[in-house]
């Protein structure tokens, strides 16, 4: 049985990148077999279909991102975070989802809609202050996983790959830099806030 599991596992892992690197439509079965090291059988016997592969690993994306969450913001806290230690689990799975949503999966644009709700609720928790919470947490939200869309560009301009725990560590500093220090004066930001 934990032949199986492990097995489960490779295969499941191996349609991530897959996945990411093609999207659903330019990964094979075939090619998930190889890349796991088990024959295309195996992967039907586990999974059944492409599609239900690809819904199995949208969930387990869905709920170790939920998982990795809740461990690092609400166990122990963003100022404890070590992106050392985040970077290798998280990267891979946030790359997969957003090429996940990009390929029309309703389950990563649910996770997409929960970050959202969760942002809102986080941010009127923690004194934000914004006219609209659920747009300023869409916003972020999205800022956040354009890095994905663009990487290409991003990492061109960088000169490094945001993959490395290098490049995301510089990835992450400049989201800390952008977050953490008023870009506009209050009278931009009084001029800005006003409907024109």
């Amino acid at each position: 049985m934990n032949d199986d599991l492990t097995a489960r596992a490779r295969i499941r892992d191996a349609a991530i990148k897959l996945f990411t690197e093609r999207g659903i439509e330019g990964a094979s079965i075939r090619d998930i077999a190889t890349e796991a090291g088990v024959s295309s059988g195996l992967v039907r016997h586990h999974f059944g279909s492409k599609e239900a592969l690809r819904e199995a690993c949208d969930a387990y994306a869905r709920d170790r991102m939920i998982e990795l969450g809740r461990e690092l913001i609400d166990e122990k806290g963003l100022e404890n975070v070590n992106v050392a230690t985040v970077q290798p689990v998280s990267f891979p799975l946030q790359s997969y989802l957003v090429r996940s949503m990009m390929d029309g999966s309703e389950t990563a644009g649910a996770l997409f809609l929960q970050t959202v709700e969760y942002g809102e609720e986080w941010a009127k928790a923690h004194g934000v202050v914004a006219d609209d919470y659920r747009a300023w947490s869409a916003v972020i939200a999205a800022m956040k996983l354009g890095v994905f869309v663009l990487r290409d560009q991003l990492e061109l301009a960088l000169g490094e790959d945001i993959s490395t725990t290098a490049g995301y560590a510089r990835l992450t500093r400049a989201f800390v830099d952008i977050f953490s220090q008023p870009l506009l004066t209050p009278e931009q930001t009084a001029n800005l806030r006003k409907d024109n």
